[in-house]
């Protein structure tokens, strides 16, 4: 019998986008060259003039990471555009880099094919440069450009709406045609996940620091919302709705250096691996995805300091996740009054999870053949089936002593829950609450280095 739902489900693109986990984040314009944050919409076109830019280069060192993709800062808010748009005379067409006929993003889609990486653009919607921005004639503008980069660039796998909204050059601000902008993006790129403070198929997880709530539904109410200004509290963004009406889940970006654009002084700043390995528990563990922001400097490559943090990184994850030590474990549950050993419970035969009950008859025990030392333990709901569990404990035994209990509440597409090293010879693993049956797809336990 096929296992019931329970909605908000994801789409197929959602759960592709879930896999994907870590990709990086490319801050380049301007304002690399100016030490700027904010460019301020009249900075010169001949500015922008990269003296070895490499997009092979960005993507040899991301693929090298991990990271499954890259999404740049096609134009930022300073209006600079990294492509040749025909829609602005303030582009990569007006500056000196390839003398004037350079295009960013040509170059990154090219590269990013050919070393099997996914794309995706920022876009805001805020232009200080434009003199149509701040008029009804610029919604039409920035539609055009969307449509642009989508035809000349795509496919993405995400499109990134900043929704910071200030004034333009002639001290006039934008009311942003969202519904026009969305419906737009759903005709020309309906496989792409765009992403806002409140979605429509991601959202912004509350804080520019890296990390999810610990508490961290899927799930998201947006009546009465908006993008930017109007946007759902900093605590709902990084906790979800229990009940949420749409499938939204989080993405955390956090900048590899402290601001966002390269700058010479920060390159002693460079967050170390051990840094990232601690986001990296907090957002991909924490059931998110992790938008890392490794900036070029003004040679348009990326920055010798942050690549080695980024290889450093890599080394960590695959140092800590590579010996599963439940591999060669014995577990048993009972359901329905019969107990199964050693076997997954299905309900259908393309079921591969677990269907356990509620409270502590309705545990999965987790038995090693011998003592163990362990301080990590990841659990993974099949969440095509939807976000379920809300309550659950991890029992940690010696023999037949309870040494410690672990409280938690959602789990959803990863949850990593590290604690002091302890020696071990099984835990429980107990649902206590729960929408509909509590399903699990994974359960690993790992001895994380100190």
């Amino acid at each position: 019998m096929a296992q019931k739902t329970v909605p908000p489900l994801p789409s197929a693109d959602q759960l592709a986008w879930s896999d994907m986990e870590i990709y990086l984040f490319i801050h380049f314009g301007p304002n690399t060259f100016s030490g700027k944050e904010w460019g301020s919409g009249n900075e010169l076109a001949s500015s922008f003039n990269p003296s070895a830019l490499d997009c092979r280069q960005w993507c040899r060192i991301a693929k090298a990471a991990g990271a499954k993709g890259i999404i740049i800062t096609a134009k930022h808010h300073d209006g600079f555009c990294l492509w040749p748009s025909a829609y602005s005379t303030h582009t990569v067409a007006y500056s000196p880099w390839e003398n004037g006929r350079g295009d960013v993003l040509k170059n990154l889609s090219e590269a990013c094919k050919e070393y099997g990486l996914k794309m995706g653009v920022y876009l805001s919607p805020w232009d200080r440069n434009h003199p149509a921005y701040g008029t009804v004639a610029y919604n039409s503008i920035f539609e055009n450009m969307m449509r642009e980069v989508v035809k000349n660039y795509g496919p993405f796998f995400e499109f990134w709406w900043d929704g910071a909204n200030g004034e333009g050059p002639d001290g006039k601000k934008q009311n942003y045609d969202w519904r026009t902008y969305e419906q737009t993006l759903r005709t020309i790129a309906p496989h792409t996940i765009i992403f806002s403070d409140i979605g429509p198929d991601a959202r912004w997880a509350g804080n520019e620091k890296g990390y999810a709530g610990e508490t961290n539904w899927n799930l998201l109410d947006t009546a009465g919302f908006k993008r930017g200004e109007g946007a759902p509290p900093q605590d709902t963004l990084q906790q979800g709705n229990v009940f949420g009406k749409n499938w939204i889940p989080a993405e955390c970006d956090v900048s590899i250096r402290p601001g966002w654009f390269y700058h010479t002084a920060e390159d002693s700043l460079v967050k170390s691996p051990q840094t990232l390995f601690e986001l990296y528990m907090k957002s991909v563990g924490r059931g998110a995805n992790l938008l890392l922001n490794v900036p070029p400097d003004t040679r348009g490559l990326i920055n010798e300091k942050d690549s080695a943090s980024l290889m450093g990184f890599k080394k960590l994850r695959d140092e800590n996740f590579r010996h599963n030590l439940l591999q060669d474990a014995l577990f048993s549950f009972n359901q329905n009054g019969i107990q199964y050993k050693n076997s997954l419970l299905a309900d259908d035969d393309e079921s591969t999870f677990i269907k356990t009950g509620i409270g502590e008859k309705g545990g999965v025990t987790f038995q090693f053949k011998q003592p163990i030392m362990l301080n990590c333990i990841e659990l993974q709901e099949p969440i095509a089936f939807g976000q379920r569990v809300m309550t659950f404990s991890l029992m940690l035994h010696l023999k037949d002593h309870t040494i410690i209990e672990i409280k938690g509440t959602t789990i959803g597409h990863k949850r990593l829950i590290s604690f002091p090293r302890q020696e071990i010879t099984s835990f429980d693993l107990v649902i206590h609450s729960s929408k509909n049956d509590p399903l699990i797809s994974t359960v690993k336990a790992f001895l994380l280095n100190d």
